[in-house]
């Protein structure tokens, strides 16, 4: 038997492929709460930046997986002092999320979310 007719022995199984992200679906992914609530209640405004008066939008990119949880949450704009990781940290322990559809079948979606970080009187 040749190296190459080895290689393509029955009982190995090729990888499958990485399913593919979509960016737009025929239903896209919602949540299944208030998202505006669940960020405002669990985001906390780092200490650094509010002693630097850090203020403005991060912007954080992440995957609605078919079973509807969250991965791959990264800040795709950011302003730095900590606001970053936060709004990275707010969004990954998210509940789980109703997921977007293609031709009726749960599939991954791009999600972004925008995360504003504005100093009030209190903080």
């Amino acid at each position: 038997m040749s190296r190459e007719e080895e290689d393509m022995s029955p009982d190995i199984k090729p990888t499958p492929p990485p399913a593919m992200i979509y960016t737009y679906v025929e239903q896209p992914p919602m949540a299944g709460f208030n998202l505006l609530a669940y960020i405002r209640q669990n985001l906390q405004y780092p200490e650094g930046a509010q002693r630097a008066k850090i203020e403005g939008r991060v912007i954080v990119k992440f995957v609605v997986n078919e079973d509807g949880s969250i991965s791959d949450a990264t800040a795709v704009r950011g302003i730095g002092a900590g606001c970053d990781e936060e709004a990275v940290r707010v969004i990954r322990n998210m509940p789980r999320w109703k997921p977007g559809t293609q031709n009726g079948k749960p599939v991954k979606v791009y999600f972004t979310q925008p995360i504003n970080f504005k100093l009030t009187n209190g903080r």
